[in-house]
């Protein structure tokens, strides 16, 4: 899937929520593969809603456990901003509430296809 680049992502300014520094660059990598346009990080809640007030994101990658603090109040007001989100966690789907069912739940390790698939699934709904 090297070189594989996604018409719905092409320059997508994309917020990625991650406390682990070495899945946030691994994830930034495949982001910008698969044509992002801009990928703008934050390691914890706090820089999270910053960025995001900053600048509305047209896709979320958010770590449901962010050192025991979960990401649902950003979750939230993304949501409601409209945002399509991606959740990844090394837990997979139970980590996440009943509220939070019809979204897509990538679990740690992912590929770069699984990601794909992921975004265009997301991104495709928005415009859906």
């Amino acid at each position: 899937m090297t070189g594989t680049l996604l018409a719905e992502l092409h320059g997508v300014d994309v917020l990625l929520v991650e406390d682990e520094s070495l899945v946030s660059f691994l994830i930034e990598d495949m982001l910008f593969e698969l044509g992002a346009g801009a990928v703008r990080h934050a390691s914890r809640l706090d820089g999270g809603f910053k960025l995001a007030a900053e600048k509305k994101p047209g896709l979320a990658v958010l770590d449901v456990n962010l050192g025991g603090q979960a990401i649902f109040p950003l979750a939230e007001t993304l949501a409601r901003d409209g945002v399509p989100i991606l959740f990844i966690t090394g837990y997979g789907r139970e980590g996440l509430g009943g509220a939070w069912a019809d979204y897509r739940v990538l679990q740690k390790p992912l590929t770069l296809a699984q990601l794909a698939e992921a975004v265009r699934a997301a991104l495709g709904a928005r415009r859906g």
